[in-house]
């Protein structure tokens, strides 16, 4: 997230907040789910599978990056998501953060963010972030950001300036942007391109059919061409789907392969868990074995890179998507290893 400032998060609360999280037994669930339709309404979902319980975060790592983002009053989306993986990343020395505003323009039926009329552009948020990741001493920075559809320039201005201080005053750290689809608009696009950040993220999130309840403001098609036109600008590309909406396996599949055809790098799968009893339900929790299925097929398309488990979010790991050949390589080193 910008790095705003915020009341500070007492280690005590993060733990609360985490087991709160992780361990919520009370969901809104599917009353039917019908072609093409997802309808939400209000009962007890079955306890959470133990799939998607984590360690609590510790370490020396993570601990220092706690101290800083306390003492400096900083932001990070890792805390703001309660992503279940936090611990994990900062103790790698990974963070995401989120520029242009807490308030999107657009409703999707998954997402936590606010929906309504953001404030007005800050022009200074670029430096700002390119001092946090300093003072962090981040190794590999997400950045992302909500939907600006009331700008002509979709905010595409401020991204460029983001990833252009990010790497001015972090020379060493790689860094990933998860961006909007700018709605395709390719003079949006190319601001991105120009400032050439290692990996280039847009999530197409679902499958085709539930895209228009799941990204309310959003098209399916428009998001592939995003991922080509950055693809043809020379962009290592990533894209990220979640699992557990009502999707059928061939629909996964068949996202994976126009994936694919618009020349997309890395994929990320991960179970879609619900926000709050205001968004989409969770249809079913999918077994850890069906996103293993995933990641062979994937690598079997060509991917080069498959991240696939119930806990993987976008930038989970993301630091190991820089590399070219990284995946695919230790996915052919795994199939060779395996007894015949």
């Amino acid at each position: 997230m910008p790095i705003w400032p915020s009341c500070s998060v007492s280690e005590s609360d993060v733990i609360l907040g985490w087991i709160e999280f992780l361990n919520m037994q009370e969901l809104p669930a599917v009353l039917s789910v019908n072609e093409g339709e997802i309808r939400t309404g209000l009962s007890v979902s079955p306890r959470r599978p133990d799939w998607l319980r984590v360690k609590l975060p510790i370490g020396e790592s993570y601990k220092h990056v706690r101290s800083l983002v306390d003492t400096h009053k900083l932001h990070t989306i890792c805390e703001s998501g309660n992503c279940p993986n936090m611990g994990e990343c900062w103790g790698a020395g990974t963070a995401t953060f989120m520029i242009l505003g807490n308030i999107c323009t657009r409703s999707c039926g998954f997402c936590a963010v606010a929906t309504g009329r953001p404030g007005a552009v800050d022009w200074n948020e670029p430096q700002r972030v390119a001092e946090a990741i300093h003072l962090m001493k981040v190794k590999h920075a997400v950045v992302t950001s909500v939907d600006r559809d009331e700008l002509k320039d979709g905010g595409s201005i401020i991204w460029q300036n983001t990833i252009r201080a990010i790497k001015a005053l972090n020379p060493q750290t790689t860094l990933e942007t998860l961006i909007p689809d700018f709605k395709a608009e390719k003079e949006n696009i190319q601001r991105i391109i120009e400032a050439a950040p290692e990996v280039v993220s847009h999530n197409i999130e679902t499958v085709e059919r539930l895209t228009r309840q799941v990204r309310i403001q959003a098209k399916y098609w428009r998001s592939m061409e995003t991922l080509k036109f950055l693809k043809e600008g020379g962009m290592r590309t990533k894209s990220g789907i979640m699992l557990g909406l009502g999707e059928r396996k061939e629909e996964v599949i068949r996202t994976m392969k126009d994936l694919k055809s618009s020349s997309v790098d890395v994929i990320t799968l991960g179970q879609y868990l619900q926000p709050s009893r205001n968004h989409l339900p969770v249809v079913r929790f999918v077994h850890p074995d069906e996103f293993a299925e995933y990641r062979e097929i994937g690598y079997e398309m060509g991917f080069d890179f498959m991240e696939s488990g119930p806990l993987v979010r976008s930038s989970y790991h993301s630091e190991r998507h820089v590399n070219a050949g990284f995946g695919k390589a230790e996915w052919l080193k795994q199939k060779e290893e395996q007894p015949v």
